[in-house]
């Protein structure tokens, strides 16, 4: 496969982007913004024993996702934009975080029993995503599960004044869900299911894969 690369410097763009935001996307008040990922997080929480390690990559200000697995796990949380770091660092302080690019993140190979990563694989360039699937089939534990949400539809763009807040901008840039459920079997784990998940006038995808 083959990518233009982007001629913009796209990841300050959404670090710029999620630091400006923070407060916006998940306020310090907050109990039900992607509420979602918490009932996602529990169907998979029951499959290991307490004190299996877990990687939040895109973990955002550690809220709900990484908090709740850090109620039974060992967890590595990672995320691009260093005012959700230090958020997330005061929120959920019995856990490791990182202010990293996951596309760029060192990956150990077959270190984690359990990967998520939501909401935010659809920031990274088209052309880092399939190297990024298979680092983290690499990094998974045989038997260890990576659940993400992708995107549903193909689609590439930037948004100005997100969430209101005058002067932050976004960019995403997703393949659709067929090229997904192919990156992510190429990569070297299997699809356990995908569900739609909509979300205004479209939606997302949300994947459950397995390490053999």
């Amino acid at each position: 496969m083959s990518f233009q690369r982007c001629e913009l410097d796209y990841k300050k763009i959404v670090r710029d982007g999620y630091n400006k935001v923070s407060h916006e996307y998940y306020g310090d008040s907050s109990c039900d913004l992607n509420k979602g990922s918490i009932e996602w997080v529990k169907e998979i929480m029951d499959r290991f024993p307490a004190g299996s390690r877990a990687l939040d990559l895109g973990c955002g200000c550690g809220m709900p996702a990484t908090r709740l697995l850090a109620e039974k796990f060992e967890v590595t949380g990672v995320d691009i934009s260093e005012v959700q770091i230090e958020r997330a660092r005061e929120y959920v302080p019995n856990v490791k975080f990182i202010q990293a690019d996951i596309a760029e993140y060192n990956l150990l190979e077959e270190n984690f029993d359990i990967i998520v990563s939501f909401y935010t694989i659809i920031h990274i360039p088209l052309e880092e995503q399939f190297d990024l699937f298979k680092r983290i089939a690499g990094a998974l534990k045989p038997g260890g599960l990576f659940m993400a949400i992708v995107g549903y539809t193909a689609w590439t763009g930037t948004e100005v004044n997100w969430l209101g807040v005058e002067g932050a901008t976004m960019f995403w840039s997703h393949e659709d869900r067929d090229t997904y459920i192919k990156w992510i079997t190429d990569a070297g784990l299997f699809i356990e299911w995908d569900r739609f998940i909509p979300e205004g006038d479209s939606g997302h995808t949300l994947i459950l894969a397995h390490k053999p």
